[in-house]
């Protein structure tokens, strides 16, 4: 997913408006508005304060490292998937 969309899809869950975005970050409202549709290059200092105006914070991920981020991110516990759970392994000891 690009970072307009992370922005606009951070935006929809936060319920603000692009003017109100525009508000937080002292930007104009085509700014927002291009820099979330991808429409413009932008720099990270406006990325940054983009996210910041929505309670979030622009991250560099090394690659090798994005799907153990990824699978963080999704409530997914860090390891392989067979590893039973605590659960598990107290009703098999039994």
């Amino acid at each position: 997913m690009r970072i307009g969309e992370q922005l606009q899809q951070r935006r929809a869950t936060l319920g603000k408006t692009l003017q109100s975005i525009a508000d937080l970050t002292a930007m104009s409202l085509p700014q927002v508005s291009n820099v979330m549709t991808g429409k413009v290059d932008s720099r990270i200092s406006t990325v940054e304060a983009l996210a910041d105006a929505m309670d979030a914070t622009y991250v560099l991920v090394p690659k090798h490292l994005l799907p153990e981020i990824q699978r963080l991110l999704s409530g997914k516990a860090i390891g392989p998937d067979d590893v039973p759970t605590a659960a598990e392994r107290i009703l098999a000891a039994k």
